[in-house]
This record gives structure tokens, C-alpha cells and sequence, in this order.
């Protein structure tokens, strides 16, 4: 935990946990699903894993986190005390949404986008067996994976730089900073595929559905196909 801030003000004293770097994003990841640290890693890519580690054995003896350990599994859930921050994250974001709306060509991270598109998925709305959903971003840098693919299937989902070697149901192309504008909704997917800045390539059916396989209602802002 960090210096304290020596005041008896409730926030002061919360603040000596929650404002170090990376601890209410840890949180957020908790939050929409992350258990393994492998997983929490992804959410937070450019956290090293030792800080990681560190941030999570605050939290755990915060009594914000509970550590789970089954043999070798071992798992992260937040405790009562970590549920109630939920409210907390939520209305930052909400917040960080309607004043901090400014995203920096720094800020924009493929990857990270398909981890966070992976697990708002409607397992209702995708079709039988395996879906696999490519995705292309033309404008991102040389030195970065253009190409990405998200693999659904009845077992659970998963995020790929290469080419897993299965059929593709849709493509998805667009510039980054275009899809992650849709994502956080502030363009509507209709909009951008009316002027060109989304292009979705497949069988029609598939490409009037895509939207509604991912629970975000951003994505999902076109009539729901019949």
C-alpha cells in the first residue's frame, strides 16, 4: 500500500489503496470476469507481471481480493468489500466517457479491443458450432498484428493473432480507432458502415447478425435481423 495521506477523511483513506497505478483497472478486471492471472494479464498487457503480482497481494491482504487455490489452479475473486466498488468503476467509466472522451493514437491497442469484445459475447445470438470472426485493422503500424481472429465456439472463446486455421464466418475491417469509437458507442455501427469506414465481408445472414453476437449494445445498434 502507498504512503499514507495522514487525514481520517474516509476517501483519503481509500485512496491509500485504490490510487496506486493499475489498482482500480485490476478491479475492472475482476469485475467483468478475469479469475487466472494469465487472464488479468491480458486486460492489463502493458502491466508487468511482477507489479501484477504485487498489486494483487494488496488487494488480497486489503481484504479486497480472495485468493483460490485448487492444486495448481489458482483464481482471483473479489470479496464483499471488492463488490462493492463495482458502482464505483461503473460510474467512472460512465464519467470518463462524457468528459475524458479524447482517445490518443497511444491509447489505441488492437488487442486489447478483442479481449474486451470476447467476453461481452451473446452465446444465445451466435450461430451452432464454431464461429470464427476476422478481424482487420489496415491502418495499424508494421510493426503490430494487422490481423485478428476471434474464435467461438460452445466450449468459450478465444483471441487470436495467427491465423487458426479454421473457416472464417465474417470479416470485420475497419481503422482501429473507428472500431473502438463503435465499441465505446460513440459511432454507431450503422453510421459507419453507411460511409464506408466499416466493412463487413460474408454470407448476408452473417453479416447483418455479427452485431448482435456481442452483448454491448453499441455494437448492437441496427435492427435486430428476423
Amino acid at each position: 500500500m502507498g504512503s499514507s495521506y495522514r487525514q481520517f477523511c474516509p476517501v483519503a483513506k481509500a485512496m491509500e489503496l485504490l490510487d496506486e497505478r493499475w489498482t482500480l483497472l485490476i478491479i475492472r478486471e475482476l469485475i467483468v470476469g478475469s479469475r487466472h492471472f494469465n487472464e488479468l494479464r491480458r486486460g492489463v498487457p502493458r502491466m508487468s507481471p511482477t507489479l501484477l503480482s504485487k498489486r494483487l497481494h494488496q488487494l488480497t491482504r486489503a481484504g479486497v481480493v480472495e485468493k483460490r487455490t485448487d492444486g495448481k489452479d489458482v483464481r482471483y475473486a473479489l470479496t464483499a468489500a471488492g463488490q462493492e466498488l463495482r458502482p464505483v468503476v461503473e460510474a467512472l467509466g460512465v464519467w470518463g466517457t462524457r468528459w475524458i472522451g479524447q482517445i490518443g493514437d497511444e491509447d489505441l491497442d488492437p488487442k486489447l479491443l478483442l479481449w474486451d469484445i470476447h467476453r461481452n459475447i451473446d452465446r444465445a445470438a451466435v450461430p451452432d458450432g464454431r464461429t470464427v470472426v476476422r478481424f482487420s485493422f489496415p491502418d495499424v503500424p508494421a510493426d503490430v498484428a494487422r490481423e485478428w481472429w476471434l474464435m467461438i465456439t460452445p466450449d468459450g472463446a478465444d483471441v487470436c493473432d495467427a491465423d487458426p486455421g479454421f473457416a472464417v464466418t465474417v470479416t470485420v475491417t475497419a481503422n482501429l480507432r473507428r472500431l473502438i469509437e463503435i465499441w465505446r458507442g460513440d459511432v454507431a455501427w450503422s453510421d459507419a458502415l453507411r460511409i464506408g469506414t466499416l466493412r463487413v465481408d460474408g454470407p448476408e445472414a452473417a453479416r447483418r447478425a455479427v452485431p448482435w453476437w456481442f452483448t454491448l449494445s453499441p455494437f448492437a445498434s441496427v435492427p435486430r435481423p428476423v
